[in-house]
């Protein structure tokens, strides 16, 4: 998607602190983390919400979420980890999602509370 920021990353329009990347996924730093390592994972092909994945896309989807605690070494998770997906709504974004491609905060290295809302 031409206007999309992560396609952009993906692509090597706009630079990243890329911590992994394979043909599929990408994982790279976030520029505004919130906590000690904050890393967001994306699949190379842009969709922006659960609701709108296809068959290939749920199975790199599950591929993604499989290689994530293989890469603990370079992601820091050896003290557990936190994952967060925020999606869009059909008629509105009260979970926030501020870019419209699926993406997946991996949140690590310190102890984190508890305060979803």
């Amino acid at each position: 998607m031409q206007d999309c920021v992560f396609c952009k990353i993906v692509s090597g329009q706009i630079p990243s602190k890329k911590v992994y990347e394979d043909a599929d996924f990408l994982i790279f730093e976030n520029i505004a983390p919130n906590a000690k390592y904050h890393y967001l994972a994306i699949l190379k092909e842009h969709f922006a919400t659960l609701g709108e994945i296809n068959d290939n896309q749920a199975l790199m989807l599950g591929k993604l979420l499989k290689k994530i605690p293989t890469l603990k070494d370079i992601l820091h998770l050896e003290n557990g980890y936190r994952l967060i997906i925020n999606q869009k709504g059909t008629n509105g974004n009260d979970a926030n999602q501020e870019v419209p491609h699926l993406h997946i905060h991996i949140l690590c290295g310190q102890k984190m509370g508890w305060n979803p809302a």
